[in-house]
């Protein structure tokens, strides 16, 4: 997690729906409100918003988000938190991705975005975005198989490998749909050359994972982001594949820009108006995805980020409710970590049963502060963290 705002605590209140989860996405191009149920690992959406806000158009010249953008942003927030009247503070995780991991002006932006849509927001890393990623794919879309899972989204792109449930390599790029879009597509005009600049662009950011996703690391690939979705439905609808993303579909989706010749004239089947104009951007980097790794197939993926939010509220809730016999995938993760950097465990414990005992001696008085619930998860993450410590050394 790269950034957590201070945010006063709301007092526990009860749910009118205690099952709900909800997760808000706000990405670089679209903001996503997903309701589900999660019950013994299985999955049900309920509901599901999604605002086409293109806050990663607003970044100025010098990194801050200009007004427009902002009011967008807040606008579509505003209608999230209608929705989630009536939701406890426990139900809910809003998290923000490459946009205002950017910003210069994010706290600004924060503090009004907190407040319209009255909870915290955590603004993630680009890692931390890319292992949600997986876990969400890897949940609804289980598999033992080695798997290469992309993420194309407004302002980056995520690349994991991994197994299972079990990423192995995760990495974010700087590159996405809207700014990409932004730097070769910014008059509108579709041209060959401005395809080439963009695949040119693209590669650059994507030479460092040539080696780590290269093709003999994994044996399929799926796409989880709204370009890939696009993409596909685009050529479902055209009947060029059946929804699968392949070489020679994207050369023939970026033929019909081309004969387009600008985005305003740019008229497929199954091509929606909000994603006309950053499906260029968009085209590039999958065509240069493609190339670059050696991705014949690239099938359209069920799950992603939300989906392993609310899992991991699902988790959380559990464990607050049976705290002896919940399983939390957090603690797991820790271990793994630890086992990864080779810390020195006996040593971790002695450092979080001191952190424990100083929580202890200074938490508030009952009644005071945050609620149980809350206290108990901030107990917890101080526990993560003191297991945790060493890293610092070797990261």
């Amino acid at each position: 997690m790269e950034s957590r705002p201070k945010l006063t605590h709301a007092p526990a209140q009860a749910s009118r729906w205690p099952d709900h989860l909800a997760a808000i996405d706000m990405g670089s191009n679209s903001f996503r409100l997903e309701i589900g149920l999660a019950p013994q690992g299985r999955y049900r959406r309920i509901d599901y918003l999604k605002d086409t806000v293109r806050l990663g158009a607003g970044l100025d010249a010098e990194g801050n988000l200009d007004e427009a953008a902002t009011e967008r942003g807040l606008t579509c927030l505003a209608r999230f938190a209608q929705r989630l009247a009536g939701y406890a503070p426990a139900q809910v995780r809003a998290v923000a991705t490459q946009t205002l991991r950017e910003a210069r002006n994010r706290d600004a932006f924060l503090a009004r975005a907190q407040t319209v849509l009255g909870r915290p927001i955590e603004v993630i890393s680009g890692r931390e975005e890319a292992r949600l990623i997986f876990a969400g794919v890897a949940r609804l879309q289980p598999s033992d198989a080695r798997r290469l899972v992309v993420d194309i989204g407004g302002r980056s792109t995520e690349m994991i490998v991994g197994a299972g449930r079990s990423p192995k390599r995760v990495e974010s790029f700087q590159v996405g749909s809207v700014s990409l879009s932004m730097k070769c597509f910014a008059d509108g005009r579709l041209t060959e050359d401005a395809f080439r600049r963009a695949q040119i662009a693209a590669g650059a950011e994507f030479e460092e994972a040539l080696g780590p996703f290269g093709r003999r690391h994994w044996r399929e690939a799926l796409g989880s982001s709204g370009t890939v979705g696009a993409v596909s439905q685009l050529l479902v609808a055209s009947g060029i594949t059946d929804g699968s993303v392949t070489p020679e579909g994207l050369r023939w989706c970026i033929a019909q820009c081309l004969r387009a010749g600008h985005i305003d004239r740019l008229a497929l089947p199954g091509l929606r108006d909000d994603r006309r104009a950053v499906i260029a951007g968009g085209l590039a980097i999958l065509y240069t995805l493609a190339t670059h790794f050696g991705i014949e197939v690239l099938h359209p993926a069920r799950g992603a980020l939300r989906q392993r939010v609310i899992f991991d509220l699902a988790a959380r809730r559990d464990a607050a409710r049976d705290p002896e016999h919940a399983h939390d995938m957090r603690d797991q993760t820790v271990l793994d970590l630890q086992r990864r950097f080779m810390v020195d465990t006996e040593h971790a414990v002695r450092v979080a049963t001191l952190a424990d005992a100083l929580y202890a001696s200074v938490q508030p008085r009952a009644g005071d502060g945050p609620s149980t619930e809350q206290r108990r998860e901030l107990r917890r993450e101080l526990q993560w963290a003191a297991r945790l410590h060493e890293m610092g050394m070797m990261v």
